[in-house]
């Protein structure tokens, strides 16, 4: 398979206490069939030696304060300083699949030159649930898709569906229009992506290119995932008229089940109902953040270092309407 020595690619990584499995990522991305032009770790004060072993191994380390992360500033932030004109976002927690993700990437990202961004397929660890792998397989199937603006009557908000574990944009593209929204509690991918969608851009998933991801939720932290969507669902309710987040999650809820039936794994259902009707709440709590207490909506969040630039960011738009009036 050819390579693409035209294209410069920036791998941008947030981390924050990534753990002893990050080297592995790092080295991983280096030996790739096509090597990025720089790897940019951008670290929010890891008391691990994230940033140290970054270093180490010949990466570019942009360090900031905890308390200004947020998930889209940060890789705004990153992207910024990059040297690349193509910008590949990754997570500490994912890993190259083989040695052929970027190529395969690249490959999809720049076969038209209406695409504006590219993900890949992502693959559960050896020790993921069954739960946790259909759900993988349900977002991140065996068939790749371009999805654009005419797919939306058929596909509606899962058009825009892009994930930032591992996703590759142009960087043209991604400066015309104004990179990820900041500050977010989650989905700065989503959003980009439907702003792609609606200005007449593509979005391609390649399942051709693979990274091993997943996670080992409890119930509670189930919760706090969903609150943070319907937080950010609910501050961009531009998006609300594609959106049927309940079909898609009761859809994935009846193929589980039917899953642990048919395998008779009985004491998984408990662990299935339990997961959806937190997913539930959180999702419809997250919608209605705006009616909570506010110290209520930090402590159901699973990123409340966020919530003060949020808070700050909404006074500031308050005065500037306040100015205009």
């Amino acid at each position: 398979m050819p390579t693409n020595p035209d294209y410069r690619v920036s791998v941008i990584i947030p981390t924050y206490n990534a753990g002893p499995e990050f080297e592995r990522l790092l080295r991983r991305l280096q030996s790739q069939s096509q090597p990025p032009y720089e790897i940019i770790v951008i670290d929010s004060a890891s008391t691990d030696g994230t940033a140290e072993t970054a270093r180490r191994v010949g990466v570019r380390v942009i360090p900031i304060a905890k308390a200004n992360f947020d998930h889209g500033g940060t890789r705004n932030a990153a992207a910024k300083q990059s040297k690349g004109d193509t910008l590949l976002f990754m997570t500490q927690d994912a890993y190259p699949d083989d040695d052929y993700l970027i190529e395969r990437l690249i490959e999809a990202l720049y076969a038209e030159e209406d695409t504006a961004c590219a993900y890949a397929r992502q693959i559960a660890r050896e020790d993921a649930d069954g739960l946790e792998r259909m759900a993988r397989e349900n977002n991140y199937p065996p068939v790749s898709i371009r999805k654009q603006r005419s797919d939306l009557p058929r596909l509606g908000i899962k058009t825009f569906f892009c994930s930032n574990v591992c996703a590759a944009y142009k960087k043209t593209i991604f400066d015309e229009l104004g990179q990820f929204d900041a500050p977010v509690l989650f989905n700065e991918d989503l959003f980009f992506a439907a702003r792609c969608v609606l200005n007449r851009y593509a979005v391609r998933y390649v399942a051709e290119a693979r990274v091993i991801h997943s996670h080992h939720y409890t119930v509670m932290q189930q919760f706090r995932r969903y609150f943070d969507n319907g937080v950010s669902m609910r501050d961009n309710e531009w998006v609300y008229p594609y959106a049927s987040v309940g079909k898609a999650g009761s859809s994935l809820v009846r193929q589980q089940l039917q899953f642990l039936i048919r395998s008779r794994r009985w004491l998984w259902i408990p662990k299935l109902v339990a997961d959806a009707g937190a997913k539930l709440l959180g999702f419809q709590l997250g919608k209605r953040y705006r009616k909570l207490p506010p110290k209520l909506c930090v402590r159901f969040s699973m990123h409340r270092g966020i919530w003060a630039k949020l808070n700050a960011a909404g006074r500031e738009q308050q005065s500037v309407t306040g100015m205009m009036k």
